[in-house]
């Protein structure tokens, strides 16, 4: 691996983890296209997913500040919570995103290998990440999803969940599972979006967690490397947070959708044995 592989990866984590056109999928395809690349395992894989975790924690910061404060009884609350947000309403989000984060930590342990397994593939990922398009445009074409984090209900929480478990495969969006299911679900756009990132934090910490036994195998020569990818993932996924709010308002999926069937048809092309 060099600087190029480093940056490049860095940037392409940052703008497809949090946008919904899955990282994974353009992890596994960009990294079998870069000669030379290698990598102790997914080590690097890990490290860019902790740039994208330390971006979604920092938008987030005053929603994670407020839902840690709405857990604490009034009596001992070291400040009153901001802004206009319900503590009634934060704790039940809070209770929703641990039983959203089930499915996909159950799965994640019980068929480790197998997910491995399929991440070596680029047409598997390929194939997932144009069903992951359909999703999307569908998903511009639900009306009348106007319900907030207020209307929230278990079953939401466990079916976005159930999302989420099937976005261990590469090409599967996380965010556009969980967002598109949201949506079908009939909340708005915006309270799906909030919900999905807020779920993704501790479905990337477990997965860290999880890999975080390659980290062990990583040169000395090469942690600049990986503290350069850590680093664009980062910025990049901050300001891919920014510009996603502004775009998901618009109802503007689709162009994600276009995106993820013209990427996963030019993969399975030039990967295809007839080319």
């Amino acid at each position: 691996m060099n600087l190029f592989s480093a940056v490049i990866l860095g940037i392409i984590q940052g703008l497809t983890e949090l946008f919904p056109v899955s990282s994974s999928a353009h992890l596994v395809i960009l990294q079998s296209f870069l000669p030379n690349f290698d990598q102790p395992g997914v080590a690097f894989d890990v490290i860019l997913h902790l740039g994208t975790l330390v971006a979604v924690v920092f938008y987030f910061r005053t929603d994670i500040w407020n839902m840690l404060k709405a857990l604490l009884p009034q009596q001992y609350r070291f400040a009153a919570v901001s802004g206009d947000a319900d503590p009634a309403t934060l704790r039940k989000i809070v209770v929703f995103l641990i039983i959203g984060t089930i499915p996909a930590a159950v799965i994640g342990l019980l068929f480790q290998d197998q997910i491995h397994a399929i991440f070596e593939s680029a047409r598997a990922a390929a194939v997932f990440l144009i069903i992951t398009g359909f999703l999307l445009f569908i998903s511009d074409k639900v009306a009348h999803a106007s319900r907030d984090e207020k209307g929230m209900t278990l079953t939401d929480s466990i079916l976005i969940g159930l999302a989420q478990a099937v976005a261990l495969l590469p090409g599967i969006s996380r965010s556009g599972a969980t967002i598109t299911a949201g949506i079908f679900l009939k909340l708005n756009r915006t309270a799906a979006a909030r919900f999905s990132f807020l779920l993704s934090l501790p479905a990337i910490c477990g997965a860290v967690i999880l890999e975080s036994a390659y980290l062990q195998n990583i040169s000395s020569q090469e942690i600049w490397l990986y503290v350069a990818g850590f680093i664009c993932a980062a910025v990049t996924g901050f300001l891919s947070l920014k510009l996603f709010f502004l775009i998901i308002r618009e109802a503007r999926l689709k162009y994600f959708a276009y995106y993820c069937w013209i990427f996963g048809t030019f993969t399975l092309l030039v990967k295809s044995s007839f080319f």
